[in-house]
């Protein structure tokens, strides 16, 4: 693989990220399973969702709980290319959120994660997490809904 084709995967991975967490912030997460394959797993501290059906479930869940402000800052993202098809990507997640609706008291992120994806590219060429796993390091006791 060149530098060149190692580089275009770095960018559509972390545009992929990017976009993910713009759904999940701004459209409660309505598409965030279309980003997993579908044995795709999404793990936190508080449980482990395996299949698009129950992170789908998750984001539904999570929206029923009512108003409430996120926003996941994506830190420190290194990308590792271990093949035209398969690559891993650590960073670090600082969250902000609370219940209610904006303008909310600005206090310091509820939780600050190590965040491992592990991703894999599909015949159509899209880049899909085969499995997420979110490692909170600092967290206030703020619940988050994960």
């Amino acid at each position: 693989m060149t530098a060149d084709e190692q580089q275009f995967i770095i960018q559509d991975i972390t545009q992929m990220l990017a976009r993910h967490w713009h759904d999940v912030d701004r459209n409660w997460g309505r598409n965030a399973h279309l980003d997993y394959t579908p044995d795709g797993s999404y793990a936190t501290s508080l449980r482990k969702r395996t299949g698009i059906e129950a992170i789908k479930a998750f984001y539904a869940d999570r929206q029923d709980r009512g108003e409430r402000v996120a926003r996941h800052l994506v830190n420190n993202l290194h990308v590792t290319v271990h093949d035209a098809n398969t690559a891993t990507a650590i960073w670090i997640l600082s969250l902000f959120a609370a219940d209610g609706v904006p303008v909310l008291p600005s206090k310091p992120a509820i939780m600050i994660a190590d965040v491992v994806d592990e991703l894999v590219r599909e015949s159509d060429g899209a880049w899909k997490y085969r499995s997420r796993t979110i490692t909170p390091l600092f967290r206030d006791d703020t619940p988050t809904t994960g």
